[in-house]
């Protein structure tokens, strides 16, 4: 059974509102940074727990979402940053609600899943918490899903920092496919035009060699774009090849 208020919810959330650029001056910590807006220094929470090292740079042009609700700490949230000729967006929650849409409109096939009966979020399978568990009538699958916002030279890499429960989970999925499920990695990649992607073996190899691990042992390894636009991020159905 799909979530359909979920769904309709999702449509919503992806297209962000009350949208204003400002200037990026520095990263506070993980949740917060100091941004220039209509010629003011202004504090303003980042969606995203990351690194961001080669997207945050000095005087960065992002596009902010402002919120008037008194209850927020900060008055402005970043959602996305333009490097070079692309928009990034930046929003880690972003990538699970872009998937699900595509799952439950059909913008995506997995094989054997052309008619999905029942998608559940936060699924668990042995010590592993996967993004989505999702049957049909004749099978039942595991998918975790990641938001790839690092790019060089039009190559998507991931991660971006190491990552232990990311590894933890490439292993836990193929577990899963070892035991009877069917098992899936899907990368959402936050940008478009890009070329390939590839772990991101530079930063964290354990990662890279999990990857390759899990694609040996029968796990669906898959990488999609997103276009994006300031107030906007979609699934757009194009497949990114794969380099392993």
């Amino acid at each position: 059974m799909v979530d359909r208020n979920f769904a309709e919810r999702i449509v919503t959330q992806l297209r962000y509102s009350n949208i204003c650029e400002g200037k990026f001056i520095r990263r506070l910590n993980r949740f917060l940074a100091e941004v220039m807006v209509d010629g003011k220094e202004t504090i303003c929470h980042v969606k995203n727990t990351g690194r961001l090292k080669e997207l945050l740079t000095g005087e960065a042009l992002v596009y902010l979402e402002k919120n008037d609700d008194p209850m927020r700490k900060t008055g402005y949230s970043l959602i996305a940053v333009k490097k070079d000729k692309r928009i990034v967006n930046i929003d880690s929650q972003a990538p699970n609600k872009v998937l699900y849409e595509a799952l439950t409109k059909g913008k995506i096939s997995l094989k054997g899943f052309e008619n999905i009966t029942y998608i559940k979020q936060e699924s668990t399978y042995g010590a592993s918490r996967f993004d989505f568990y999702i049957e049909n009538a004749d099978r039942k699958a595991f998918i975790e899903v990641k938001g790839v916002t690092l790019e060089e030279s039009g190559t998507a890499k991931f991660p971006d920092a190491p990552t232990l429960r990311g590894v933890k989970h490439i292993y836990e999925l193929a577990g899963a496919k070892k035991h009877g499920f069917d098992a899936y990695i899907i990368f959402i990649v936050q940008m478009n035009n890009i070329k390939y992607f590839t772990p991101n073996d530079a930063t964290h190899k354990e990662f890279g060699d999990a990857l390759r691990f899990a694609g040996k042992n029968g796990v669906g390894i898959l990488a999609y774009e997103c276009d994006v636009k300031p107030d906007l991020i979609e699934f757009n159905g194009k497949k990114c090849e794969i380099l392993l």
